[in-house]
């Protein structure tokens, strides 16, 4: 697989992340994808348990992977969590060196982590988010399209439009995610000019996943009509055709306000989904091209065939 100002910068073998999944992404996961030569994400609330210490949870699964890869992995830090500021203190304390940043301002901490050697790389949905980022000194973006899974931008621009337009914007690297889930979609974003890619959905179906079997099933199970975006009125979110969000779309329908979507959300919906598999009361996030999955892999094999079929795919194009 071609060799890019990605692999440079985070000091991977392959241009390939693994999503950051808020519930999902643990230390287990992150290690087996960056063991394989890609780079694993870890989410500070990944397999906690409701209402517990997100603070505890994410030291622990920070030196769980210490000890699980010798490689590079990274961490998730969602800004609109009210508490991001003091994750961020963690992952210096901790001595993570790359750190993902989404659903907020990069100007937060990107110097902060920098200063302390941190790589950061920001997810943008347009242009003008890409043009921030990398004014706030961001090392890359991460180029969100509307076929990813769980919140998107609400410009909600298709991800083979959103690639050349931010690539052609700015000088940092770009990583491509949305709707990204085997090496045809690789091939197709590096040509249009992204550095890398990020996957999430694929690597829900793996192995190695906490995921709930049946929230793993369903996506294996999954047509190409069998994702739906929701909560416009808060923030667009992509996730599967299911008994809770088709009453949620019943409910935006209805003419519900931004408050009572919240208050229909309530707390830790996609916990419910995605660990619990209660797809009627929960949310099984999920993105546009799930339909291509079509078995559960150890994540290790996932990257092999994402290399393997790259480079096919490049003979068959010479």
């Amino acid at each position: 697989m071609k060799r890019t100002r990605i692999c440079d910068l985070l000091g991977i073998k392959y241009p390939i992340i693994q999503g950051g999944m808020l519930w999902l992404a643990t230390a287990e996961l992150a290690a087996a994808v960056s063991n394989a030569g890609a780079l694993g994400i870890i989410s500070p609330l990944a397999g906690m348990e409701k209402h517990g210490d997100p603070f505890e949870n994410f030291r622990t699964q920070i030196n769980a992977a210490k000890n699980l890869t010798r490689r590079p992995f990274g961490v998730n830090i969602p800004l609109d969590l009210e508490y991001s500021g003091l994750l961020i203190d963690l992952v210096l304390k901790e001595g993570v060196g790359i750190v993902v940043t989404s659903a907020g301002s990069p100007e937060h901490y990107t110097e902060l982590a920098r200063r302390e050697g941190v790589k950061v790389l920001h997810v943008v949905s347009s242009v003008r988010q890409a043009q921030n980022a990398e004014s706030c000194n961001v090392d890359a973006v991460i180029a969100e399209g509307v076929e990813a899974a769980a919140h998107n931008g609400r410009d909600e621009i298709p991800l083979f439009s959103l690639i050349p337009q931010v690539a052609d914007s700015i000088s940092i690297p770009v990583i491509a995610a949305g709707g990204i889930v085997d090496a045809r979609g690789v091939v197709a974003a590096i040509c249009l000019g992204a550095d890398g890619v990020q996957l999430g959905t694929r690597f829900v179906a793996v192995k190695e996943n906490i995921a709930s079997p049946k929230y793993k099933q369903a996506i294996i199970n999954a047509k190409d009509t069998d994702t739906v975006i929701t909560c416009r009125k808060l923030v667009p979110t992509r996730s599967l055709r299911a008994e809770f969000s088709r009453r949620l779309l019943e409910l935006e329908e209805s003419g519900a306000s931004a408050d009572d979507i919240r208050t229909f959300l309530g707390y830790s919906r996609a916990r419910k989904g995605q660990l619990e598999g209660d797809l009627v009361n929960g949310e099984a996030y999920c993105g546009a091209s799930a339909g291509l999955i079509k078995e559960i892999l150890p994540a290790a094999l996932v990257v092999r065939k994402l290399v393997e079929g790259y480079q096919e795919i490049l003979r068959k194009l010479i």
